[in-house]
C-alpha cells in the first residue's frame, strides 16, 4: 500500500535582530571590585566565567556567569555543588551562598 502525499519544505529560522540598547541595560558580568582579604565574605576568579566564593575562609560554592546570569551552586567542591539560585544581581548571588551556608 502507498500513500502519496505533499512534500512539504521545514520553515527556516528568520534572524533576530537585538537592539544595541537592549544589550546596554543587561548588567555587567562581573562585579566591579573584589572584596578586601579581610572581609568575611572573599570571591576570586578561578576560571574565565567561573568564581569560587569563600565564606569566613572556607569555600561556600562557585557562581558561574552564563550570559548576564549568574548561577550560584552551594558546596566545596564544584564537582558536587548544588545549583541554589540564578540572579541577575552579583549580592544577589552571594548572599544565596551566604544563605544555604546557613542551612
Amino acid at each position: 500500500m502507498f500513500v502519496e502525499s505533499e512534500i512539504v519544505e521545514p520553515e527556516r529560522p528568520t534572524a533576530i535582530a537585538v537592539d544595541a540598547d537592549t544589550l546596554r541595560e543587561l548588567p555587567p558580568r562581573r562585579p566591579a571590585d573584589p572584596p578586601a582579604r579581610s572581609s568575611r565574605i572573599v570571591w576570586e576568579l578561578i576560571d574565565v566565567d567561573r568564581y569560587v566564593v569563600t565564606i569566613s575562609g572556607a569555600v561556600a560554592g562557585f557562581i558561574d556567569v552564563v550570559g548576564a546570569v549568574y548561577v550560584v551552586l552551594s558546596g566545596d567542591r564544584y564537582a558536587r555543588a548544588v545549583e541554589v539560585a540564578q540572579t541577575l544581581v552579583w549580592s544577589t548571588a552571594v548572599a544565596a551562598l551566604d544563605n544555604a551556608r546557613t542551612r
